[in-house]
């Protein structure tokens, strides 16, 4: 049985139903998408991750402010190009993301994925709860974190219970319009600061700063049909991704690498630079801050939204809300004891899982089966369709081997015994995209040969 996008346009209920036993309704247009998209897409993390872009190799020098911009631009239209094509699927066949993996590896094979989601998910959920308490204690006091840390919990969780009144009430008329007003004056107060020479560095390591713009959108391509699977037009779902969180990514990512770049400029020799604090410094700054830090939770609640969605991929009978509520309770009780920051290498490992995995789906999807594809429970499992999932993952860590200790430690010394050095134009997601795609191919094209 091939999965198809439901016709029926009668009034309903505008709510994801309990189960994946039933059709999804789709309230959701271009508009209703952009918000959600524009509002996931603008984080403090990106803030923060926006250092990154300026110095993406500590072996390497750092980059000119206009390379720096110049990365974000390429990175933001790449991956957004990529997302919103990881949007569309769940357009055309109203499935879940973790579901639409069935159409290669079967209901049974498509849980290995699903279970790398729901780490990915309950963790990024876990890094987010703990950004909006850290914050928050920011414009209160540190003895409230605990405090925060539940809030942040139990309202995203809340959330989550009701996703698409979230994006088509709360994100699309509230929260969207407060954010544009907080970022715009952000822009202003930078702009008006001394910024160095925009020509003053290296484009040394500009495709590694790429990456990392590349690396935001893309970590939520598992997630993306999760909510266009709700969407009235396969369009929609694309331009609601790529203009929506594509604009964030912009804005965002480009405001950080302003930011810091001025605010170095004054700050004492050797002295770190804390983002965060530069901008509470600022008339108002607060202000503009705890607006962002209310936005933050939307964060929260899509991640654990997913996770139901993975969840329900193993179970489809089993009533999203009581998965939400679980969900929500773990994350915010690891949020408490969790040292996430840690943890931060970890998650950026699993979405490296998710890119050569995208590049194999994307092959299948659009060129080899162009859109014939079965996510029932009965979906025949194509296992040769592991080889350029699991070739794009070796040459992603070949590329960029991550943070983590032992593991990068490992991935280093196979470098060595393969003699093989990575280059500075070198983007790990870009190539391990092409790798797999190729891959994909290839042995898509033998097979129907045959």
């Amino acid at each position: 049985m091939t999965a198809t996008a439901p016709t029926d346009s009668s009034p309903r209920p505008a709510e994801v139903p309990l189960t994946l036993d039933e059709a999804p309704p789709r309230p959701l247009g271009l508009g209703d998408q952009v918000a959600l998209w524009g509002n996931l897409g603008i984080s403090l993390l990106l803030l923060l991750t926006a250092t990154f872009v300026l110095a993406p190799d500590p072996t390497l020098p750092a980059l000119s402010l206009a390379a720096a911009l110049t990365a974000v631009v390429v990175g933001a239209v790449i991956g957004n190009v990529l997302l919103g094509l990881g949007a569309v699927p769940g357009a055309e066949t109203g499935a879940p993301g973790m579901v639409l993996l069935r159409g290669m590896f079967g209901r049974r094979g498509s849980w290995v994925p699903t279970a790398f989601n729901l780490a990915q998910n309950i963790g990024w959920a876990i890094f987010e709860i703990v950004i909006i308490a850290e914050s928050a204690t920011r414009l209160t006091t540190p003895g409230l974190r605990p405090v925060w840390v539940v809030a942040a919990g139990v309202i995203a969780t809340v959330m989550a219970t009701r996703p698409l009144g979230v994006v088509r009430g709360y994100l699309k008329r509230i929260a969207v319009w407060a954010v544009l007003l907080s970022t715009a004056y952000l822009f202003v107060r930078v702009l008006g600061r001394p910024l160095p020479d925009f020509g003053v560095g290296s484009w040394r390591g500009f495709w590694k700063a790429t990456d990392i713009v590349i690396a935001l959108p893309i970590s939520w391509i598992p997630l993306a049909a999760d909510y266009s699977r709700h969407s009235r037009t396969a369009k929609a779902a694309f331009g609601g991704a790529f203009l929506g969180y594509g604009a964030a990514t912009l804005a965002f990512f480009s405001l950080g690498v302003l930011a810091y770049s001025s605010f170095a400029l004054t700050a004492a020799p050797g002295e770190q630079v804390d983002v965060i604090a530069s901008v509470l410094a600022l008339p108002v700054g607060g202000l503009a801050l705890l607006i962002l830090v209310l936005d933050e939770l939307d964060e929260v609640f899509a991640n654990l939204y997913s996770t139901t969605m993975s969840v329900q991929n193993i179970r489809p009978g089993l009533d999203r809300r009581a998965i939400t509520v679980v969900a929500g309770a773990l994350a915010t009780a690891l949020a408490l004891v969790l040292d996430i920051v840690a943890y931060e290498g970890f998650l950026l490992l699993i979405g490296s899982v998710f890119v050569p995995l995208f590049a194999a789906f994307a092959v299948d999807y659009y060129v080899l089966r162009r859109g014939r594809w079965d996510t029932s429970a009965d979906a025949r499992p194509r296992w040769d369709m592991v080889v350029p999932w699991l070739a794009g993952f070796v040459v992603y860590q070949l590329v960029n081997p991550g943070i983590v200790g032992w593991w990068q430690q490992w991935w280093v010394a196979r470098q060595a015994d393969l003699g093989f050095t990575s280059p500075e134009w070198a983007s790990a997601s870009l190539v391990s995209f092409l790798v797999a795609a190729v891959l994909a191919l290839a042995i898509g094209t033998l097979r129907r040969n045959r």
